[in-house]
C-alpha cells in the first residue's frame, strides 16, 4: 500500500464471529456492542455466493464500520469453496519458481488478486494471508500453507501475492510472527515452544521485515508459540518483548497487531477470556480474535470495555475496508482463463 496505516499502540477491539448464515436478532444485538470493531467468517457462514452477499450487506447494514474479514489463504484453509476458485496451496508454488521464476511470480500475483476480487466482490473486506511462515518439514499446523523452505522463496512470493491483493484493494496481513514453521506442534490444541537462538529466528523474522519495509503489510498476526530465546514467560501473542520491544520499536511497525484467536489451546496460557484479553492488550494487541465461543467472546469484550475506561482507545479498522467494490469483468475472466490454462486452476 502507498500509504502506511498508524495505528496508536493503545487502540483496542475486538473481532468476532457469529453461528450461521444470516444474522439473528440475538447477533445484531451483540454486534452494534462498540468495542467490537471486526467480524470473522468461517466455512459455517457460508452456502452460496449469493448467500454471502446478503450476509455481508445486512452485516455493512447493521455496522458499515465492522471489518468483514476470512482466511481465505488457498490450499486447505480456504473457507468458501462451492461457487469461488478453488485456490492452490502456498507450497505449490515453490518448485515451479526455482525453474521458472518470473512465470510463477505473474502466476502468483494474479492469483492474490483473483482471491481478493472475489471476496470483494461479495462484500468480504480481508483475507487474513499471507503465511510468512517458513516451512520446516516438521510442523502440524504450518505444512504447505507457507510459500517456500527458505526466507527468499517465502518473501518473493509472499510479495506477489500481496501485490495481487493490493492491485484488487486488499489490504494484507502477515502472519504467525515471528514464524510458526519451526515448531510441531499446532497451536490450535496445545503450546507450542520454540527453543532456538535468536540468531536463528531472525532467519524467520526476515519475510515479516522485508515486507513491513515495503509498506505491504498493514496488520500482522503473533504465533501463540513461546519462543524462550526472547521471552520464556509468554507467547508472542502475549509477549511486550515481542509486540511493543521487536515488532514496534525495532521493525518500527504501524500498522494493527492482531492476535490469533484468543479461543485456541495455545492461548489458554493466558487464563481465562477476561485475563487473556487484557495480557494480550498489554503486550501490544490491538484487535483480539474471540472465535467459536461466544461466552468466551462476552469476557473478552467486557475486558476490553474496562480498558477503555482505563484510557485505551477504541480500534478502529475503516482504513482496512476498501472504498469501492468495482469489479472489471472482463479482467475477471481474462484472468481465470489464464490461470485455467496454466494448470493453476480447474
Amino acid at each position: 500500500m502507498s500509504q502506511p496505516v498508524v495505528i496508536p499502540n493503545n487502540a483496542i477491539g475486538v473481532v468476532v464471529d457469529i453461528e450461521g448464515t444470516e444474522l439473528t436478532a440475538q447477533d445484531k444485538t451483540f454486534l452494534i456492542q462498540p468495542e467490537i470493531c471486526g467480524l470473522i467468517l468461517f466455512s459455517r457462514n457460508y452456502q452460496s455466493p449469493q448467500q454471502l452477499y446478503r450476509l455481508t450487506q445486512a452485516l455493512h447494514e447493521l455496522r458499515p464500520d465492522l471489518l468483514i474479514s476470512v482466511d481465505q489463504e488457498g490450499g486447505r484453509v480456504q473457507r468458501f469453496r462451492e461457487g469461488f476458485t478453488r485456490l492452490p496451496a502456498m507450497l505449490s508454488f515453490e518448485k515451479d519458481y526455482q525453474q521458472n521464476p518470473e512465470q510463477t511470480l505473474q502466476d502468483v500475483r494474479d492469483l492474490g488478486w483473483l482471491m481478493a476480487t472475489e471476496l470483494l466482490q461479495h462484500g468480504v473486506d480481508l483475507s487474513y494471508a499471507p503465511v510468512l511462515d517458513i516451512e520446516r518439514d516438521c510442523s502440524r499446523v504450518i505444512g504447505d500453507r507457507a510459500f517456500g523452505h527458505s526466507a527468499d522463496t517465502v518473501i518473493a512470493l509472499s510479495q506477489a501475492w500481496v501485490g495481487g491483493m493490493n492491485d484488487a484493494g486488499m489490504c494484507a496481513v502477515g502472519k504467525h510472527f515471528p514464524g510458526h514453521g519451526a515448531v510441531v506442534g499446532d497451536s490450535h490444541h496445545e503450546l507450542p515452544v520454540d527453543e532456538r537462538s535468536i540468531d536463528q529466528l531472525q532467519i524467520d523474522i526476515e519475510p515479516f521485515k522485508h515486507l513491513m519495509n515495503q509498506q505491504q503489510l498493514v496488520g500482522v498476526m503473533p504465533a501463540h508459540v513461546r519462543y524462550l530465546a526472547v521471552d520464556a514467560d509468554n507467547t508472542a501473542g502475549f509477549s511486550a518483548k515481542w509486540l511493543q520491544g521487536y515488532l514496534r520499536t525495532k521493525l518500527q511497525f504501524t500498522g494493527v497487531i492482531f492476535s490469533d484467536d484468543l479461543s485456541m489451546a495455545g492461548a489458554a496460557s493466558g487464563g481465562d477470556y477476561f485475563q487473556r484479553a487484557r495480557l494480550a492488550a498489554r503486550a501490544g494487541c490491538n484487535a483480539l480474535l474471540a472465535c467459536n465461543n461466544r461466552e468466551g467472546a462476552k469476557h473478552i469484550i467486557v475486558a476490553v470495555r474496562e480498558l477503555h475506561r482505563n484510557g485505551y482507545l477504541r480500534l478502529d479498522l475503516t482504513a482496512l475496508i476498501p472504498s469501492s467494490y468495482d469489479i472489471d469483468p472482463e479482467r475477471y475472466q481474462a484472468v481465470k482463463a489464464r490461470l485455467s490454462a496454466v494448470g493453476r486452476i480447474s
